[in-house]
């Protein structure tokens, strides 16, 4: 359990870990007219403490984390709780299925602004040295951010065994800073009576309603206490946060808010707390932090992609494993030079950590509250009593739609940014189903029933040794492909085998139950496997374990029989507009092909084209 704590801390924590360094100086000085005020530095830092305790410690460790799909969370894994994937698109749950897909897609532009404004606010310390620094900010943080993403091919593994170490330091050092601040003015610990988040709202306002999107800046990680459940389990995650987190957060909170009692200038108080002799220490170390919660996030936008890819949502792509001993390690090529481009940009575009704080929040306030929804209907479905999960979730989402209001405020100021990165993702995911829907549709028209192919081919068929494998659904309907290659070349192998590779609604399949067999007779087997939407597919690695269950495969004499699709856009088949028509030809030409991403030995490999009209 101790190993387990500690790993969470590098994993689980980096994001909402680093918060302190520009939280609540963007509460004060993000907002023209919230005066640095004792009543107003009460007031702020009851909000703070009180959206840590409903938010983090209630809303997501004792109540979210308990939606567990076979122990793994994340907003894709509660959609899959759902199982809307065969619901008729009217249905409640086709709904919230699209509504979680809404919310896997902002995270994408979650994944672009945490590595730009984690490591921006931590270059940012060293202009509280000297004004020399300023100059050199922006180029230390890209090159920082160029290094970060140039590694992630190497995997993670290796350095990932220093996270939970150098998180436990940060901790400490928050702590210890923060307690610095207190010894000047212990009255600060008032802050923890509500009523001065009540009294803060009366004086202030509207501005003091706009003050909680900065605040919410103090949990955007919650949502990686969810998905990364699966790594370390509930236990450990709940431990490392009320054992550390929570404590060394609310000391440093706490700590910067009696620095500015006694200074009301401060414009840097997570730095300024700090002893001259250890800045430049703690600007070091915050910028290991930062670099480890962005690559908390990165990584998370790996994973979330990998789902996506097996749940059909989006198109194949290079998934390289990058460790043996850890599933969760992987690199995605394409994304991660997709998000170095984009995390870049926003540095040159925003400048500052300032700037970039209007543009985070709304993306991650979103999800916060679709999770809430999609939480509710789980516990519904469950039977887990009805109507006090509905009380419940009403009142969570009164504290989520507050933040999600105070947010939407900042969307002229840089908040479209995820918007946009989401509607253009979650249009792309749309395009692509709606293709495969298409492209089914047209390759199932022309086939005859299985049973009467394989009774029809025992007299006038000419067999040649060796085994063949066809890719195809596990529909009655003949293979599409089996079709074209008899039609082509005129001979079937002593053994076919058609193969069908399903992505379950949960993360992992048993190995005892991933395989399926049926002999369908005169040679011909039907072999179904079943993996999680985290796990990664090998075709051959299945196919030797099915010699276990009576099935002979040598793979070195066995023909995998892959269809390569010519796609036509047309207007004369109905189901999409011409132009989204073209964008899914183009990204299925892009694609990862199929004996890449089912780990398909090349040389066993032999195509078959046929063209499609869409």
């Amino acid at each position: 359990m101790p190993f387990l704590c500690l790993a969470a801390l590098g994993i689980v924590y980096g994001d909402i870990g680093t918060s302190p360094i520009y939280a609540l100086r963007e509460a004060f000085f993000a907002h023209d007219g919230i005066a640095v005020i004792p009543a107003n530095i009460f007031g702020v830092l009851s909000l703070l403490f009180w959206s840590l305790i409903i938010v983090i410690s209630i809303k997501y460790l004792s109540v979210v984390m308990r939606a567990s799909n076979n122990g793994e969370g994340g907003i894709i894994a509660l959609v899959a709780l759902l199982n809307p994937w065969k619901t008729e698109k009217t249905s409640r749950r086709y709904i919230l299925m699209l509504l979680g897909l809404f919310g896997a897609a902002l995270l994408y532009g979650d994944g672009t602004i945490t590595p730009a404004i984690s490591v921006l606010s931590a270059i940012e310390g060293l202009e509280v040295a000297t004004p020399a620094f300023k100059p050199y900010v922006i180029p230390i943080t890209i090159a920082i951010l160029i290094g970060l993403f140039s590694i992630q091919r190497r995997g993670t593994a290796a350095v990932g065994s220093l996270f939970g170490p150098v998180m436990l330091v940060w901790f400490s050092v928050l702590a210890l800073l923060g307690i610095g601040g207190i010894i000047q003015h212990p009255a600060i610990f008032g802050a923890l009576n509500p009523i001065h988040a009540v009294y803060f709202f009366q004086a202030n306002g509207l501005m003091g309603f706009l003050v909680l999107g900065t605040v919410f800046l103090v949990v955007t990680g919650g949502e990686a206490l969810y998905a990364d459940m699966g790594h370390f389990g509930i236990a450990p995650i709940r431990m490392a946060w009320f054992i550390l987190v929570l404590p060394a957060l609310v000391l440093n909170y706490f700590g910067q808010g009696a620095i500015m009692l006694a200074n009301p200038d401060v414009r840097q108080p997570f730095y300024q707390m700090a002893p001259d002799w250890a800045l430049y220490p703690v600007v070091g170390l915050a910028t290991l932090a930062t670099v480890i919660a962005s690559q908390a996030v990165i990584s998370g936008v790996f994973s979330l992609t990998r789902q996506a890819v097996q749940l059909g949502q989006l198109p194949r792509l290079n998934i390289v494993q990058t460790s043996h001993e850890s599933y969760g390690q992987i690199y995605i090529p394409f994304i991660n030079w997709i998000l170095m481009a984009a995390t870049i940009g926003l540095v040159l575009g925003f400048k500052s950590s300032s700037n970039l704080a209007a543009a985070y929040g709304v993306a991650v306030s979103m999800d916060m509250v679709i999770t809430t929804i999609l939480a509710f209907f789980v516990a519904y479905r469950w039977d887990w009593f009805p109507r006090i999960a509905g009380l419940i979730a009403v009142l969570l989402l009164v504290v989520d739609l507050a933040f999600l209001g105070a947010n939407l405020f900042k969307i002229p100021d840089g908040g479209w940014y995820p918007l946009v990165v989401a509607a253009g993702m979650f249009f792309i995911m749309a395009t692509w189903r709606r293709g495969r829907e298409l492209v089914g549709r047209q390759l199932k028209g022309d086939t005859e029933p299985l049973d009467e192919f394989i009774a029809s081919q025992d007299a006038k068929a000419q067999r040649i040794e060796g085994t063949a494998v066809f890719m195809t659904d596990a529909g009655t309907k003949t293979p599409p492909m089996l079709l074209h290659h008899l039609r082509h070349n005129r001979v079937l192998h002593q053994q076919v085998i058609l193969l069908t590779v399903h992505t379950m609604d949960m993360p992992r399949v048993p190995a005892a139950d991933r395989l399926k067999i049926e002999d369908m007779g005169s040679g011909f087997h039907r072999v179904q496997l079943y993996y999680g939407f985290m796990q990664a597919n090998s075709v051959p690695v299945a196919l030797r374990f099915a010699s276990e269950f009576g099935l002979d495969v040598d793979i070195e004499q066995t023909t995998f029989y892959v269809g390569r699709e010519s796609l036509i856009p047309t207007s004369e088949v109905p189901g999409m507009m011409v132009w989204r028509e073209h964008m899914f030809a183009f990204m299925a030409l892009n694609a990862t092909k199929a004996t890449s991403y089912y780990r398909i030995p090349p040389e066993r490999v032999v195509e078959l084209g046929i063209q499609i009209e869409i």
